[in-house]
């Protein structure tokens, strides 16, 4: 092995670790093993780049790792579970913005002056799907992040406008690929940074979950053409199975949605048809007290628990392992309902409710649970709402009609905490609030879940 071929080594071992890191992210027991293996071969991959031929400026490089390795680590430590899916956004934007600027460095460079469309093919797709990807995800990050409104911002000749941007972004791109002038680069590379902007504000807070897969596949592909262009083998498979598997989980998500992913991309939830909104039959919801909820649980022989974002936001994963534990202790038999799109973000659920060490074997997905509701004595959904709305099944004129969602309206009893009658992300009335056998428990879900702990223990 000769200097020249210890680079390729290095990358090779770290595509390497990078495959078999990400194989173990698909179990919570060995996550952490995984997330250690990926980050051990981007390190390497990072080394791997210092011993290329005709590098140079190491001072700068260096200051710029530190530049980014100081904040990430700080963010990435302090950062607390409710807002894990705007900080993977945020760290997605950031992917995004270095395929962009790579790829930009490279043509102003003068790279592309030789016009082989070999190189000159994947510098454009770079700036181009790298813009998308950072401005897109900054956009998110700041509607998950409450900067702005997650409703669908839309405006007049909106699709026009964004088949414009894209028109634009084809002819300046041609128009770069075929001009010595160097300069022409930025046109598309603004447009696409417009675009970006364009298509994520429309889009609302329920389909953030795709949206995030999207924006994520975005970058993978966008850190893989611009690795083809430089000729580098580990940001060629990283981008590509970042890319992969962005898609995979876009694809996942659109069938738990029953969304194609052209209505999330051109549509919005909260964009209800008139009446859509209506729950039918009785408006009143009825409401029942912590102690009540404590003995109708204490003395069931099934619970279910259906986790929502309303928990995360209350940080209240600790106290709901300990109703648990509680209810165990007493003989109940305890299991939690997770539907592949509660929460902000894919897997949200699972990771909050791991990182309060409830049993993962506990935590069963839509199709496992569904069929075990209409068993279970009590459903317990703490602030979760469209993914247990039964006009999934029932309204055709409803915007979730036909989503696949969790039967909690089958079981026995059901008991919803909830902060008050406010709608979901889809803005629409939840008809499950008015049933007959549905008891609202309201008030902040950390307060009580505390309450419905004291009780239990007390009995």
């Amino acid at each position: 092995m000769n200097a020249a071929t210890v680079p390729e080594a290095a990358f090779l071992i770290a595509s390497l670790l990078f495959i078999f890191g990400l194989k173990r992210l698909s179990s919570p027991r060995s996550a952490r093993s995984g997330n250690q293996l990926a980050a051990i071969g981007m390190a390497l991959a990072l080394g791997g780049a210092f011993l290329l031929p005709n590098m140079g400026h190491f001072g700068w490089i260096l200051l710029a790792i530190l530049i980014g390795t100081v904040p990430g680590w700080l963010l990435a430590k302090r950062v607390k579970m409710t807002a894990m899916p705007q900080m993977v956004s945020l760290f997605n934007g950031m992917g995004g913005a270095c395929a962009l600027f790579i790829s930009l460095g490279e043509w102003l460079g003068g790279v592309s002056a030789g016009r082989d469309l070999g190189r000159v093919l994947p510098m454009l797709l770079g700036i181009v799907f790298g813009s998308i990807s950072f401005t897109g995800s900054l956009v998110a990050f700041a509607k998950l992040q409450g900067l702005i409104s997650e409703k669908p911002h839309r405006w007049p000749w909106q699709k026009t406008g964004n088949a414009l941007l894209a028109a634009v972004i084809l002819a300046s791109s041609a128009a770069a690929a075929s001009s010595q002038n160097e300069i022409w680069i930025l046109l598309p590379a603004a447009a696409a940074l417009l675009l970006g902007v364009a298509q994520v504000l429309p889009i609302g807070g329920a389909d953030m979950p795709v949206v995030i897969s999207v924006l994520n596949s975005c970058t993978g592909l966008a850190a893989a053409v611009t690795g083809f262009a430089m000729h580098n083998m580990s940001m060629i498979i990283a981008g590509t199975l970042v890319g992969a598997a962005g898609s995979l989980l876009t694809v996942l998500m659109c069938q738990a949605m029953n969304r194609s992913l052209a209505r999330v991309i051109f549509g919005s939830f909260g964009l209800a048809p008139a009446g859509a909104a209506a729950a039918p039959g009785d408006q009143s919801m009825r409401e029942i007290a912590a102690a009540e909820c404590a003995i109708m649980m204490a003395y069931a022989r099934k619970v279910i628990i259906v986790p929502g974002y309303g928990l995360a936001v209350a940080q209240a994963q600790h106290l709901v392992h300990e109703l648990d534990q509680a209810l165990e202790k007493r003989g109940v038999e305890v299991k939690y309902a997770v539907h592949p799109v509660a929460g902000r973000m894919p897997g949200h659920m699972n990771v909050l409710l791991a990182e309060a060490n409830v049993p993962y074997p506990k935590l069963l997905d839509m199709e496992e649970i569904n069929p075990e509701f209409d068993q279970a004595d009590v459903a317990l959904i703490i602030g979760a709402n469209d993914v247990v709305n039964p006009a999934a099944r029932t309204d055709v004129a409803s915007p979730i009609y036909g989503m696949p969602i969790l039967n909690a309206d089958k079981a026995k009893n059901v008991v919803v905490i909830k902060r008050g009658s406010g709608a979901g992300f889809a803005g629409i009335e939840n008809a499950l609030f008015y049933n007959p056998k549905t008891r609202m428990l309201f008030g902040d879900a950390k307060k009580a879940l505390q309450d419905l702990v004291t009780e239990v223990k007390a009995l």
